[in-house]
Parts: C-alpha cells; sequence; structure tokens
C-alpha cells in the first residue's frame, strides 16, 4: 500500500467513479486513523520535494523584478505564493516569505494586503537547553505598531519555499531550529473531481524529523484574524471592513482513536435567515492525539500587543488554553492554536492543520445571489467550516497522495525539460485563483447544472472570454472536461439571443472624439464574455466596453472549434453534446458570412476585431482567416458526425473557396502575411497559424500546405522569437520581417498564451528544440527574473515589464501536452490548388488523427 513516493496509500478510499471520498463515517474514520497511526512513524518522504518544483529561497528579494507598465493596473509586486482554496470556493495565498496577503475570496475581486494576526509561527528547544527559541515564520514584520511582542522577521535564506500547484512547501533551515521541519500545503484540486475540487479548505501538513541526539520538542502556531464581514466590497484592500458583530468559539470534538479534533470557529452575528455574500465562518483546526498536544487562545485582540498569545508559546510552545471569547464593537478579534510535539532522536512525524471557511453565497454587482459548488456537499447555511474542517484533517493523507498520483506521470517524464514539468502545474493556479466562480442562482435545484467561469484577469474582468478561453480552457478540457462543457453549452444558449441595449464602444469613441454606441449583443454573434462580476454575470452576457465585439472576426470560429475539440478530445462519444450545440455552431458560421467580400473568408473591418484588440486588421487576415478554415472544417467533421449531409457539403465547398483567396492573398513565399490591407500587412504574425494547431491538435488535416506552414513556422522562430531579446522572452506578436519592431503596443509584447499555442504548434510538426526554446523564453521571464511566478501575465514587452498580471492565457500551456505529431501523408486529395511548391496536401487530409485518449473522458 506504498504511494508513488513509498508513503502509506490512503488513496484506496477513493470512489474514482464519482470523484468523491467515502461517506460513511465509521469505515473514513478507521481508515484516517491508519493512516495517522503509520504517518507518525513512517520515513519522511513527503519531504522529498519533487525536483520539478519551482523553488526560491525563502523570503530572498528579487533584484529589478518587473512592474507594470500600465499605470492604475494591478501591481502587487513579486511577493507571491502558491494559492489554497477550491475552485468556485475562493482562495488566498501564503507568499514565499511567510505572509497571507492576497485574497480572492468574494469572487471576482482581488485584494492584497498582509493580514499580520493570519501566521504561523515555531517553537523549538532540544533537551538540556536552558531555553527554546520562538520566532514566527515570516522574512518580515509589521509596520504599523501590530503585535510587537511576537519575534518576527525569520532569517532571509533560512530554507527553500518549493511549489509544484495545487501543493507548495516550505523547507525550514535555520541553524536555531534543532529539528527539520518542511511545511506542505494544498487544497484538493484533483482531476475529474467535481466534488473535493470545489472544497473551501486548505491543507498544511507539517512533517518533522529529529536529526540529532537529543529530544527536541517543537511547537508550531497557528494565529488567525476573525475575518467575518471583510469580503464585501469591491475594492482592493481591507479599508473599512466592519468587525462588529464578530466572534471567535473554542471547539472540541472527540474523532474516534485519531484523537480529539481542537480548533477555533470565527463566526458573526446574522440577521435573520437569509445570508449575505459575507455571511458565514473561518476555522482553524487540528488533531490532538497520543504524543501531540492541541492548545489554544480562542480570542485575543489582533491589532494589540500578542502577549496573551507570544508570552506563553515563547516559554514553552503551549498556549493559555483560554476559551474567553467576546463579541466586537469594533476591535479586531484573532484566534490562535499551537501543536506541541516532542520527537525522539531520529524520529518523524506527519501532523496536519487545516483552515477552512464557509461563505456560501456569491452577491455580484447588481444583487443576484448564487450558492457556490461547494454548498452541494455541505448545505447554505454558512455555519459548516468546523465540519468542513474536520474532513480537511481526516482526508489530508489522502488528498496528498491522490495528488502526487495525478502530478507523477507528467513530472516523472524526463524526455521533457524539468522547468517544463513544473510550470505545467504552476499555471494551472488560475483555474482556481483566477476570480472563478463555480456555483447556481440560489432557489435552484441542484439538478441544474452549476455554472463555471474564470475572469480573464482582475483587471480586464469579464467572466468566461471566450476569445482568452480559446487558450486557457485546454486544461480544465484535459481534467474536468464536464465543467468546460458547461460553460460552451451556455454560450451556446446565447448566440441566437439579442441584448439590444446600448453601451459605449470606447475604442471608436476615442478615435473619433464623440461618444460612439453599440448594440450588447447581436442575434448569431457568439458574446465576447458571459458578462462581468459588478453586473449580473451569466444573464447579462457581452459587457460594453474596450470594442464593440459583435463584429469581431474570431470569436464564432473559436466557438465551432472549441464545441468540436471537447467532442474529439473527449473521446468523440458525446454526441448529444455536439447534437444540443449543433444550432449554435451553424448560425455561427452563417453570422460571419456577413463579412465575406466575395473569397469565401471573412475580412476584418479596419478595426481591432480579434483578440489583439489594440492593433487594427483590414481585409483578409492571417488569424481571424486562418481560424475560419478551421471553423470550417470542425463545421464540416461536425456535420459528417450528425448526419448532416446538406451542411457538410456546403462547408467543405467553401472550406475550398475560402482556401484559395486565403493562400492567393496573403502567402508571399515564405510567411502568410498579417492582412491584405492595413499599414502592417506584412508583419511576421506569431498567431498566423492558429487555425493549424487547432487543426492538427484536433485531426482536421492541412487548412494550408504543409511546406507553406513549416516556412512560416521556421520563419516566426527566426525572428519573433530569435530576433526579439535573444529568444530570452518568448515570441514578440509582430515583427517586420527584418527583426525591426512594430509600432504598435501589442504587436512589440510577447504574449504568454500565444506563444505557449504556437509552442504546440511546433511540438506537432516534431519540431521540438525550438518548441521547448520558445516556451522557455516565458519560464525565463517567469520564474527567473522578473518575478511573476502565481501572478503571470498576458503581456510583456523588451523591458520586461507587464500588462494585466494574474491573466488566465498562459493556462495554455498544457496546449504542448494535449497537441500530437501530424500523421503521415496521405497523398493529395482532390481540389487542391497550385502553389507552386510540392505539398504533402494540398487541402486537408480526409482521414485525419485520432486523438481519443488525449484527455479523459466524464464517464
Amino acid at each position: 500500500m506504498s504511494g508513488p513516493h513509498g508513503r502509506f496509500d490512503c488513496q484506496t478510499i477513493l470512489e474514482h467513479h464519482t470523484g468523491g471520498f467515502l461517506k460513511k463515517q465509521a469505515l473514513r474514520q478507521a481508515v484516517v486513523c491508519l493512516c495517522i497511526v503509520l504517518c507518525a512513524t513512517l520515513a519522511l518522504a513527503a519531504s522529498d520535494i519533487p525536483k520539478a518544483a519551482w523553488s526560491r529561497p525563502i523570503g530572498l528579494p528579487l533584484e529589478n523584478p518587473g512592474v507594470t507598465k500600465d499605470p492604475g493596473l494591478i501591481d502587487d509586486g513579486y511577493w507571491q505564493g502558491a494559492p489554497v482554496g477550491g475552485m468556485g470556493a475562493g482562495t488566498f495565498s501564503r507568499s514565499y516569505r511567510g505572509d497571507f496577503s492576497r485574497w480572492h475570496i468574494k469572487a471576482g475581486v482581488h485584494k492584497y494586503e498582509t493580514v499580520y494576526a493570519n501566521e504561523f509561527a515555531m517553537y523549538q528547544k532540544s533537551e538540556g537547553d536552558p531555553a527554546g527559541t520562538a520566532r514566527v515564520l515570516m522574512t518580515d514584520h509589521p509596520h504599523n505598531g501590530e503585535l510587537t511582542s511576537w519575534a518576527w522577521d525569520y532569517p532571509v535564506g533560512a530554507g527553500e519555499y518549493s511549489a509544484l500547484y495545487p501543493k507548495s512547501w516550505y523547507d525550514y533551515k535555520w541553524d536555531k531550529f534543532p529539528a527539520h521541519v518542511v511545511l506542505e500545503q494544498y487544497s484538493p484540486v484533483l482531476p475529474n473531481n467535481y466534488r473535493e475540487s470545489s472544497y473551501p479548505v486548505a491543507v498544511y501538513r507539517w512533517h518533522a524529523e529529529n536529526p540529532t541526539d537529543h529530544p527536541v520538542t517543537v511547537s508550531v502556531l497557528l494565529s488567525w484574524a476573525n475575518m467575518g464581514g471583510w469580503f464585501r466590497t469591491f475594492t482592493h484592500d481591507f479599508n473599512g471592513t466592519p468587525n462588529q458583530g464578530n466572534y471567535n468559539q473554542f471547539v472540541s470534538e472527540a474523532a474516534g482513536s485519531a484523537g480529539t479534533m481542537k480548533g477555533i470557529v470565527f463566526d458573526r452575528g446574522r440577521d435573520g435567515a437569509t445570508l449575505n455574500e459575507w455571511d458565514g465562518q473561518f476555522a482553524i483546526a487540528a488533531l490532538e492525539s497520543p504524543g501531540v498536544e492541541v492548545t489554544y487562545q480562542t480570542t485575543f485582540l489582533a491589532q494589540g500587543d500578542g502577549k496573551a498569545v507570544w508570552t506563553p508559546f515563547a516559554n514553552d510552545g503551549r498556549l493559555a488554553n483560554s476559551t474567553t471569547s467576546w463579541v466586537s464593537d469594533s476591535e479586531k478579534l484573532a484566534g490562535a492554536i499551537a501543536l506541541r510535539f516532542t520527537l525522539q532522536p531520529g524520529e518523524k512525524k506527519i501532523i496536519p492543520m487545516v483552515i477552512s471557511w464557509d461563505l456560501p453565497v456569491v452577491q455580484f454587482g447588481q444583487g443576484r445571489k448564487w450558492n457556490r459548488r461547494y454548498t452541494d456537499f455541505y448545505g447554505a447555511t454558512g455555519n459548516n467550516a468546523w465540519e468542513i474542517a474536520r474532513d480537511g484533517l481526516l482526508n489530508a493523507a489522502a488528498w496528498s497522495d491522490a495528488i502526487d498520483k495525478w502530478q507523477a506521470p507528467y513530472i516523472d517524464d524526463e524526455t521533457k525539460p524539468l522547468w517544463y514539468r513544473g510550470m505545467l502545474f504552476n499555471e494551472l493556479y488560475t483555474l482556481a485563483d483566477g476570480g472563478t466562480f463555480w456555483g447556481r442562482q440560489v432557489g435552484t435545484g441542484k439538478q441544474l447544472p452549476a455554472s463555471f467561469a474564470l475572469l480573464e484577469c482582475f483587471d480586464y474582468a469579464y467572466y468566461a472570454t471566450l476569445d482568452v478561453r480559446f487558450y486557457a480552457s485546454l486544461p480544465l478540457l484535459k481534467f474536468w472536461p464536464v465543467i468546460d462543457k458547461q460553460v460552451l453549452r451556455e454560450f451556446a444558449d446565447t448566440v441566437p439571443r439579442e441584448w439590444p441595449e446600448k453601451g459605449l464602444w470606447v475604442w471608436k469613441t476615442q478615435q473619433t472624439g464623440e461618444p460612439v454606441l453599440h448594440k450588447r449583443k447581436k442575434k448569431g454573434a457568439v458574446p465576447h464574455d458571459l458578462g462581468v462580476p459588478e453586473g449580473d454575470p451569466f444573464i447579462a452576457v457581452n459587457q460594453p466596453g474596450w470594442q464593440d465585439t459583435n463584429d469581431w472576426k474570431d470569436l464564432n470560429s473559436k466557438f465551432v472549434l472549441m464545441i468540436y475539440r471537447d467532442y474529439v478530445l473527449t473521446g468523440r462519444k458525446d454526441t448529444a453534446f455536439l447534437r444540443e450545440t449543433w444550432p449554435a455552431v451553424k448560425e455561427a458560421i452563417a453570422y460571419l458570412r456577413q463579412f465575406d467580400h466575395g473569397g469565401g473568408v471573412p475580412e476584418n473591418s479596419g478595426y481591432p476585431d480579434q483578440t489583439y484588440d489594440s492593433w487594427v486588421v483590414r481585409g483578409v487576415s492571417a488569424y481571424s482567416g486562418g481560424l475560419w478554415l478551421a471553423a470550417l472544417r470542425a463545421g464540416e467533421e461536425t456535420a459528417r458526425t450528425l448526419g448532416d449531409k446538406t451542411t457538410q457539403d456546403m462547408y467543405h465547398q467553401l472550406f475550398h473557396k475560402a482556401q484559395q483567396t486565403y493562400i492567393s492573398k496573403l502567402w508571399n513565399g515564405d510567411y502568410f502575411r498579417y492582412d491584405t490591407e492595413s499599414e502592417n500587412q506584412n508583419a511576421i504574425q506569431t498567431d498566423q497559424l492558429a487555425g493549424q494547431w487547432y487543426a492538427n491538435m484536433l485531426g482536421l488535416g492541412e487548412l494550408v500546405p504543409h511546406e507553406m506552414q513549416m516556412s512560416a513556422a521556421r520563419k516566426i522562430f527566426e525572428v519573433n522569437v530569435m530576433k526579439f531579446a535573444g529568444g530570452q522572452m518568448g515570441a514578440a506578436n509582430g515583427m517586420n520581417a527584418d527583426g525591426s519592431p512594430i509600432d504598435n503596443v501589442q504587436a512589440k509584447e510577447v504574449w504568454a498564451g500565444t506563444t505557449l499555442g504556437f509552442a504546440a504548434l511546433l511540438l506537432s510538426e516534431e519540431m521540438k528544440d525550438e518548441a521547448y526554446k520558445s516556451a522557455w523564453g516565458l519560464y525565463h521571464v517567469i520564474y527567473e527574473t522578473k518575478g511573476y511566478w502565481f501572478r503571470t501575465p498576458e503581456a510583456w514587452d523588451i523591458t520586461g515589464n507587464f500588462r494585466a498580471g494574474m491573466y488566465m492565457r498562459p493556462a495554455g500551456i498544457w496546449a504542448m501536452e494535449m497537441t500530437q505529431p501530424p500523421p503521415k501523408p496521405l497523398g493529395p486529395t482532390s481540389g487542391g490548388i497550385s502553389t507552386g511548391i510540392e505539398t504533402r496536401s494540398a487541402t486537408y487530409i480526409r482521414n485525419p488523427r485520432r486523438l481519443d485518449d488525449a484527455v479523459s473522458a466524464p464517464e
């Protein structure tokens, strides 16, 4: 029963077919008791942090970090760390210097402010020493007079922080601490799991080993502020948050032979039975068992000197076991627990702590209330933080092993670069931390599917931005396909509808100097987004703003491709999904044809009418036109699958016409030009082969002759990657053929998601060196030079300074795991066009590759 790293494997209690854990309490507690006993005596294998994890010395400042290049956009700096919290549950982060500072608890809202009462601290004393050493495990200290009695400023560099999301570790190595202690943290974000992946719980497992010849007493303290009422505003900090009515309560309950669960519930007085968004609880808890003592301080003043906590803790690692509690009049309250145990020489222990929260209601800006997904399992009373904490403690080992089992095939694959294997998982953080919403409207039944969406980012706070999720949703599809299909169903439902109200077209208004309005959403247009947190998301879609997206030339094609993608990459079994969305697919294609000026390709309209929304496109374009060719092929194959011969033939003929126009107007012998009519028409665009990338991934064959694809790919790598910062920063979006920059803000930027899509295409063509070189430039900027870990931006320029942090498009790194090499040539097909070069197929391959096993089917 050993796991992938030699640990006891509690994974046997998993219910793989439902994604949940066994619910029978007796069996669960029996298994957990066995896990706890064994974990207390087995080797400290969990401290063997995977080599693929990104690491940095604890608290080490970064020289010359990147900063935002757009004043007014969020820039909290590089003190960040991997987040905890399930998808849609709300998340928070502890930085690699040890402070809890980033808070994404209120759906769609980013807050960054260190709460100094939220801390870990450690006490150690070797037998025979006159006194022990106690220190807050943070390499900084409060600057506002709070908690002055506490010993702050853990030494910079005394240990290492590592992250492989959803896990991270703090490996503490200070010469004043004789025992070696590693903190492992995570939430149960697990693939094909639609239950635990939603839980609002963070697990902190302390791995302690005594390498000395003397017994060592270790105590770990967790303090927490009562944050009731703090998450009710759209501001980026906690200024003005109320504390009135907050109170703390010590709780203790038997946990069978596992011992006694002890902790503190942080609650708040409520007005009536109807919950507000800020109503609910937090809890901190641990298990007391033979040899492990849990002590507590139920209440102390979070902005006081902290002596009630620090004086007893620094003395012997215990707290006063005070149950004193009162209701706040306005003062900030906090509470603390401490785990104390003694390690004999050579002894090792693994002991969990948890933080849980139960804030069941999400209320968006226009007042509509929703219940978070986890309430399907815990109810929506807001009184269940303790129950959630209990499940976290009892399942801590099993969840840890399940994460290891998921990650092992990827991080142990030595055919791929080590940095890449770690980046794969660390860029998944946005799935839970990206302003994520997962839930259903208050008052609706569980029989209705829950809505789900990520924010594009917190600066551009649109839910499920479709042109961006074309890249970003690949890991969601791979690991939670049921969710991704539901998102696309919601988009499909909007296609035949119109939202007639008018909104301001900001870009056009700036161009003309006069207010220019546009209809919110036209019938047949696929919306840019599903709404915004300050509005009424999932109800009022396609939020007016920077551009009029009704006439964008990429959205409809991307929608068609994602529908077919979700069918192919989940095993080509779910024809019901295809059939359900088929009317929207046909209408989306028909809508785009109004922009076809006779050549079979929708033409761009002389404004930034695609995802590069500040880069003007006019006429036939490489990006939008290539997506159109791929969408026609996807539409044709969908029609074939559904037996719609008339539509199949129509798309087939239209593809051939469009292909001829696309090549004749854009191919210049080396690459496909940016477009036919704008001032940048001869630019080399990195994303010019985006349609072919998807075609390769989905087995749609050649959109253009293969030699053209390869020539263009080589040109992009040669110029956009290697002539931009010497290949050290990823691919610039656009370059002139001589390697000089283009005078456009977005052309001069590197977009991480764009580079990753290009790298996936290169991998599909077996250009591995070029693929990993392109992607490494991103890693170099994010994780080595500019400090963008766990806030990966949409873009940076040649200086390395960024725009739009915490962006979702970089999750598209999983495209590099989901794009397979192309099939061997099957010979030319009819209807090809003369190009003057030898091709393996002048149109598309009629029997495309199958990628049935690319992702796990939801079954």
